[in-house]
């Protein structure tokens, strides 16, 4: 389980001039999103930060032991005058994807919700498996 854990491996490096900026602000792309995990007992709960995604923008897949989310996103404004010529025009695009280790998760069980720009996903533990008891007989 702990792959849910948020980890950023980017140290200080004294010959980088950006060093402690986010990568993606270096590249000039959308700041990473947030993402929170509580461990509530007997589930996880991860909350993550998209706002300006609508929910048709955002994919949860899940691969095996592997939970990838991604979103994507891409705005436009145009203004013309009455000629048809740009006065402003305007492109957003932004997107997001990360990927998170679901050992010891009851993946059959997960549950996703956005609300407001947070996405919430359930994340229910799986059970520890009892072992059964039996008798051999002899034959």
């Amino acid at each position: 389980m702990f792959g849910l854990t948020p980890f950023d491996n980017r140290g200080f490096d004294i010959f980088d001039p950006f060093a402690g900026f986010d990568e993606d602000f270096r590249r000039g792309g959308f700041a990473p999103a947030r993402t929170d995990i509580k461990d509530e007992g007997d589930r996880f709960v991860m909350e993550t930060e998209l706002p300006g995604f609508e929910k048709k923008d955002i994919n949860i897949d899940i691969n095996g032991d592997v939970l990838t989310l991604s979103a994507k996103h891409e705005a436009k404004t145009e203004d013309k005058d009455d000629k048809g010529k740009y006065i402003r025009r305007e492109r957003t695009y932004g997107s997001y994807k990360r990927s998170f280790d679901l050992t010891g998760v009851d993946a059959e069980k997960i549950a996703a919700e956005y609300t407001n720009g947070i996405l919430t996903l359930t994340l229910p533990k799986k059970q520890p498996e009892v072992p059964t008891a039996r008798r051999l007989e002899i034959q």
